[in-house]
């Protein structure tokens, strides 16, 4: 079973959030079908510690703003600012620092997992 309808629109509006703050290589997988704790990972990455700081807050700000506002019920990480996790049930967000979206390469050890489109809307504008 796929994910859900609000997870995918979760991911959506995460991923906006982190483009929004000039986020790197932003990945939406559906891991639907092979978790049953969540539906989607959002998978983004930033230069330096500052930025993923501010990519977290962007999304978590993003996800308060949805109809049917969304908190993280987790959030690992953020004292040292290179991988932080946000978990929002519906769906899990990894914001890493360029080093460790490279060395840990979620992307590959998720490889199977269909992917979720993602466009930038400030591209479409």
């Amino acid at each position: 079973m796929p994910a859900s309808e609000r997870a995918v629109e979760m991911a959506l509006a995460a991923a906006q959030a982190a483009a929004d703050k000039k986020a790197e290589n932003i990945v939406i997988l559906d891991v639907a079908d092979q978790l049953v704790i969540t539906d989607a990972f959002v998978l983004a990455s930033a230069p330096n510690e500052r930025q993923v700081t501010a990519i977290v807050d962007a999304i978590e700000f993003a996800l308060l703003q949805l109809p049917e506002k969304a908190k993280p019920i987790r959030r690992e990480g953020e004292r040292a600012g290179r991988w932080v996790l946000l978990d929002f049930n519906d769906i899990v967000v990894h914001v890493q620092h360029n080093d460790e979206r490279e060395f840990y390469a979620l992307d590959r050890l998720w490889k199977d997992c269909p992917r979720i489109e993602f466009v930038d809307q400030a591209l479409i504008s």
